[in-house]
């Protein structure tokens, strides 16, 4: 599957200046193509018989609107620019686009003269955003927002700061974003995200070698290239080809969590899946999942592990060909005692969640051994941290993190040797050496309990058909957020609960979204 890149404001602007002085491209022509592409866009989905405002600022951005004016007012559209700008302080690109328009007498209003239009296309401010908006910008900005009309952003919503998604003071709500070559990281990014509405990239001409030999940077999948390809099964195969899972979850209140797990690993492909947990969830998963090996220890966090319970502990592992450790576990003596075992003993493949996650917040020792030059196993390893046990790990408040997550999540892989799943919002996977991958499927409907049982559950069940611990991660991630998606779009994203997102799984495979679409309803 192909990747699309998803750049800073910085790396934008060295690709422009790539396309410009390496390969002869003029600024014009560029900003012809992106407001050719967003007057195509604009009257795909609005039509002709419309009435737009244009928003322009100051800039390139500014300059694109204008642009964009005057293409839609040559097909016939009425269309009149509103400049919000400094006139002194306009870009010669944009004085070019201007000096055009009022040769041919398209209305240019000097600030907002009003917002009764069936469409605005936002051309404020830009990617290179800096500071907060004020004064007439915010006023602008209000009074788009407050209006009727559909609103059009030109590369990104005014005022998301195109990094991180951070508002800057205020920001324009559109409907529709048309954003030029590649994808912004704020445009992904929450709260920016929740600004962009539906976002369409378009080719503006930019060629493709100014990234080809990226190899670092950030990385995701996008609506245009969900075809989701699962690992290839061996029509000779048995179960013990397709991996045979252990999974060492499940307190005597946390039954749930070890099931989902289970069942998600299974319905991703896993051949065998055996579950290591409390005793009271024995009967129970016997009855509801009997295709699994269930062996169980007491949960009695006075007393340790018997010798016959270290036994079963032991042989399972041998048994097993990935583990993973930490659903509803517990962070009690006896959970404790169980992952130390597991840290000890383990060579193969291992993926770390929940409580597992938290009792090495609560041990530097028993984390330390994950570092670099550290590890006894050369196996894969991933953690799948939600923001809270992120910020235990790194014991750092979680506001502090939030403020750079994308860093956060690198710099720790750059310590430890491991693939991280950060959960949020939008999931980021990272590993040292690798491009970071920024997971855009999934939705609202998916923060429910037991959504991140479901997701080591898949990521196991990929890892035990024997994809590489930063594939899985990756893949997982996506197949996880493909199967939310299906479950919202069968019902509303209210109604979804972990299951449902199991159940969807189905609809995966060697199959596109609109191939589910159509069997779907």
């Amino acid at each position: 599957m192909a990747m699309e890149y998803v750049l800073t404001a910085a790396e934008m602007k060295q690709c422009d200046e790539a396309a410009i002085n390496e390969y002869g491209i003029g600024s014009l022509v560029l900003m012809e193509r992106a407001a050719l592409q967003t007057a195509h866009v604009i009257m795909s989905k609005y039509g002709t018989d419309i009435y737009v405002g244009v928003m322009a600022g100051s800039g390139n951005n500014g300059g694109d609107g204008i642009a964009i004016a005057r293409i839609l007012h040559e097909a016939g559209i009425r269309t009149e620019i509103n400049m919000l700008g400094d006139y002194t302080k306009l870009t010669s690109e944009t004085t070019a686009q201007l000096e055009t328009v009022k040769k041919l007498n398209i209305p240019i209003h000097y600030g907002v003269d009003h917002t009764l239009y069936d469409v605005i296309v936002d051309a404020i401010v830009g990617v290179g955003i800096t500071r907060d908006l004020e004064g007439k910008f915010r006023k602008a900005v209000e009074a788009v927002n407050a209006s009727k009309a559909a609103v059009v952003s030109v590369d990104i919503p005014s005022g998301v700061h195109a990094d991180d998604g951070k508002i800057m003071g205020c920001a324009i709500k559109a409907d529709l974003t048309v954003t030029f070559a590649y994808r912004k990281l704020g445009l992904m990014l929450y709260p920016g995200a929740s600004c962009a509405g539906e976002v369409v990239c378009v080719p503006i001409g930019i060629p493709r070698e100014v990234t080809a030999d990226k190899r670092t940077g950030v990385v995701t999948f996008t609506d245009s290239q969900r075809d989701l390809r699962l690992p290839e099964r061996n029509p000779s195969g048995n179960k013990g080809t397709f991996g045979k899972v252990l999974l060492i979850a499940g307190s005597k209140s946390m039954g749930g969590a070890c099931y989902l797990s289970a069942l998600s690993a299974y319905r991703m492909g896993a051949g065998m899946v055996r579950i290591f947990t409390a005793a009271q969830n024995r009967e129970i998963l016997l009855k509801k999942l009997p295709e699994a090996i269930v062996d169980a220890y007491t949960d009695d966090s006075d007393d340790g592990l018997s010798k016959d319970e270290v036994a079963a502990l032991l042989i399972a592992m041998e048994w097993a060909s990935v583990i993973a450790i930490g659903p509803g576990m517990s962070i009690s003596d006896k959970a404790k005692e169980i992952l130390e075992l597991v840290l000890t003993y383990c060579s193969k493949p291992l993926v770390v969640d929940a409580d597992a996650l938290n009792l090495l917040a609560q041990d530097e020792k028993l984390l330390r051994d994950f570092e670099f030059g550290r590890r006894k196993s050369d196996s894969d390893v991933i953690f799948t941290p939600h923001m809270g046990e992120f910020a235990r790990l790194l014991q750092c408040p979680l506001t502090e993190i939030k403020k750079n997550l994308l860093s956060c999540c690198k710099s720790f892989t750059k310590k430890y040797d491991i693939s991280l799943v950060c959960k949020d919002a939008r999931t980021i996977v990272t590993k040292r050496g690798k491009l970071t991958y920024l997971n855009s499927s999934g939705n609202h409907g998916m923060a429910t309990a037991g959504s991140g049982d479901v997701l080591t559950g898949i990521i196991t069940g990929l890892l035990a058909q024997k994809l590489s611990g930063f594939e899985a991660a990756v893949m997982g991630t996506y197949a996880h957020g493909i199967a939310g998606d299906i479950a919202r779009d069968r019902t509303c994203a209210q109604y979804v609960m972990a299951q449902d997102i199991i159940q969807s799984l189905k609809y995966l495979g060697e199959i596109n979204v609109e191939e589910w679409r159509n069997e779907a309803f």
